[in-house]
C-alpha cells in the first residue's frame, strides 16, 4: 500500500492549510527524512519531510486549502504499481473520496459537470468546513460554484472566486487554483480573462498577462465614489492570513469565555539586579536573560503551587494539565505568534534564557517546527518594551490564563516619612471566571510576584 501523505496539523486550533509549495515533483522520487512540501497555515509556513522513500504522486495541485489530515499525495515503494488516474498532478481520481469522508454519485448524463463533481449522497454538495463557512460569510449558494478539489470537492479557494465573479448564475471558466490565488493578489477579475490552457482553462500565465494589459491601458475617469474615496486619503488592507486569523480566534475567544483582567504591582529592585548579574556573568556563554525570562521562570514555579491555572476548560469538563508549557507571544510584522517553551518549570535560569531565544529567533526567521508550536498550557505576552504600564492580555484558548508583562518603571515608597525610591513593575492577569474565581487567580499572581520580589528564588 503507498503511504499516504497528509496535510500535517500545526497547533490544536488549525482548521486548514495549503500545500504552497511542492518540493518533489509529481512522479519524482524522494527519500524518507527529505523535503516533500512547504505548508502554509494562517499563522506559519513549514517545511515538511517525507515518512518514507519512493515515488510521490501529487493528489492536489499547491494553492488548494484542505483540512489538517487530509491527503494531499501518496509515495509509492519501490516495485508497487501507480495508477492511471494519478499520472497527471492534481488530477481528481477516486481514491480521495475516502478521505474527505464523502461518497459520490452517478448523475445523469448531460449535467453539468461541475455538478457532476460536486454532488455527493442524497444530493449534498461535497464542500470542506472551509468552503461552507466561507460561503455563509458571503450569502453564497454553494449550488453554484464549481469545485476542484478531490473528486470535485469545493474547497474554499472555489468558494472566494465565485465571490469575487459575482456569484453569476453560469460557471466560471476553469481555472487553476494558482490562478485564482493569483488573480486575488492582483485586483483581476477572473471573468475578465481568457484562458489559454487546455478546455480554456485559466493559467497563472493569463492572469499575469491580463492584469499588464490593465496597467498599460489609459486609466478611465474614477467613478464619483472611488473618487471621494481617493480624495479622503482611505487605503483599503485585505482581512487575510495570519491578521484574519487572529481576529476569528480573539473574538471567538471573548464570545466563548468569562474573562477578567487584574493587575498587581511587583518591586523589581531585586530583580533588576539580578538580572544584571547573570547577563554578565553568562556574557562569555551568549546568554542574555531579559525580564521577560524571569517573569516566564516565576510562572512556571507558580503553575506548580496553583494547578487549576494550568488547566483547560471547556463546557464538559475541566483538565488540570500534568506538564507545564508555557507560551511567549512574539510580534511579527503580520501579527502574534506563540511558540511554546516545553516543560518550562523543569528549565534552570540559563537554559530557559537560550530557548526563549532560540524560539523568538525561529519565529522572526521563519523556521519554527510543528512542535515549536503545540502543547501550550499557559501563555506569557510581554508589552513593556513599548511603555505599557497595563493592558488586557486575551486568553489563547482553550487555556484558562495568561499573563501579561509591562515596563519597570520609576516609583517612589515611603519608610515612615523619608520617600524611597522603587523600580516597579504591573503584572496583568487574564483568566476565565468559569474555571476559578478571583480569589485563587489573585493567589497564583501573588505567587509570581513573590517570586520575582525575592528573585533567588528562581535560580533553585
Amino acid at each position: 500500500m503507498p503511504t499516504e501523505i497528509y496535510l500535517v496539523k500545526v497547533g490544536m486550533s488549525m482548521t486548514e492549510g495549503v500545500v504552497e509549495e511542492w518540493c518533489v515533483p509529481d512522479g519524482g522520487s524522494v527519500e524518507k527524512g527529505e523535503l516533500l512540501y512547504r505548508l502554509e497555515t494562517e499563522k506559519v509556513n513549514l517545511d515538511v519531510d517525507a515518512d518514507s522513500s519512493g515515488t510521490v504522486k501529487h493528489l492536489v495541485p499547491a494553492g488548494v486549502t484542505m483540512k489538517p489530515g487530509d491527503v494531499v499525495g501518496y509515495i509509492y515503494a519501490a516495485g508497487e504499481t501507480v495508477p492511471d488516474q494519478l499520472a497527471a498532478a492534481g488530477a481528481p481520481t477516486e481514491e480521495p473520496a475516502a478521505t474527505t469522508g464523502e461518497a459520490a454519485v452517478t448523475v445523469a448524463a448531460g449535467e453539468p459537470a461541475g455538478a457532476r463533481a460536486a454532488m455527493g449522497e442524497g444530493g449534498r454538495i461535497l464542500s470542506s468546513p472551509a468552503a461552507r463557512r466561507l460561503a455563509d460569510e458571503l450569502d453564497l449558494e454553494l449550488s453554484s460554484v464549481t469545485g476542484t478539489g478531490p473528486g470535485g470537492r469545493i474547497v474554499e479557494a472555489d468558494v472566494q472566486t465565485a465571490a469575487d465573479q459575482g456569484a453569476r448564475a453560469s460557471r466560471p471558466a476553469p481555472t487553476s487554483p494558482i490562478a485564482r490565488r493569483r488573480a486575488r493578489e492582483l485586483g483581476i477579475d477572473l471573468g475578465q480573462v481568457s484562458g489559454s490552457g487546455p478546455g480554456g482553462r485559466i493559467t497563472k500565465e493569463d492572469v499575469e498577462r491580463t492584469a499588464a494589459a490593465a496597467a498599460a491601458a489609459p486609466s478611465r475617469a474614477p467613478a464619483p465614489r472611488e473618487a471621494a474615496v481617493a480624495s479622503a486619503g482611505d487605503r483599503a488592507i485585505p482581512v487575510k492570513g495570519m491578521r484574519r486569523t487572529i481576529a476569528a480566534r480573539m473574538h471567538e475567544s471573548l464570545q466563548t469565555m468569562a474573562q477578567l483582567t487584574m493587575d498587581m504591582d511587583v518591586v523589581m529592585d531585586d530583580a533588576v539586579r539580578l538580572r544584571n548579574q547573570l547577563v554578565a556573568e553568562w556574557q562569555d556563554e551568549g546568554i542574555k536573560p531579559g525580564y521577560t525570562d524571569l517573569v516566564i521562570r516565576a510562572v512556571a514555579k507558580a503553575l506548580e503551587k496553583h494547578p487549576e491555572m494550568n488547566a483547560t476548560f471547556s463546557d464538559t469538563e475541566m483538565v488540570l494539565l500534568g506538564q507545564v508549557h508555557v507560551g511567549m507571544a512574539v510580534a511579527l510584522e503580520e501579527g502574534l505568534i506563540v511558540p511554546v517553551v516545553k516543560h518550562a518549570n523543569t528549565l534552570g535560569m540559563g537554559a530557559l534564557a537560550r530557548e526563549t531565544a532560540r524560539l523568538a529567533a525561529a519565529a522572526k526567521d521563519g523556521s519554527l517546527t510543528i512542535d515549536d508550536l503545540q502543547g501550550g498550557t499557559f501563555t506569557v505576552t510581554a508589552l513593556g518594551m513599548f511603555g505599557v504600564d497595563s493592558f488586557t492580555p486575551i486568553i489563547n484558548s482553550p487555556q484558562v490564563g495568561i499573563l501579561g508583562v509591562n515596563r519597570i518603571r520609576e516609583d517612589v515608597a515611603w519608610d515612615g516619612n523619608v520617600p524611597v525610591k522603587q523600580q516597579r513593575m504591573t503584572l496583568s492577569l487574564t483568566w476565565d471566571h468559569r474555571a476559578l474565581d478571583g480569589a485563587p487567580a489573585a493567589r497564583f499572581l501573588a505567587t509570581v510576584r513573590d517570586l520575582l520580589e525575592a528573585p533567588y528564588r528562581l535560580l533553585l
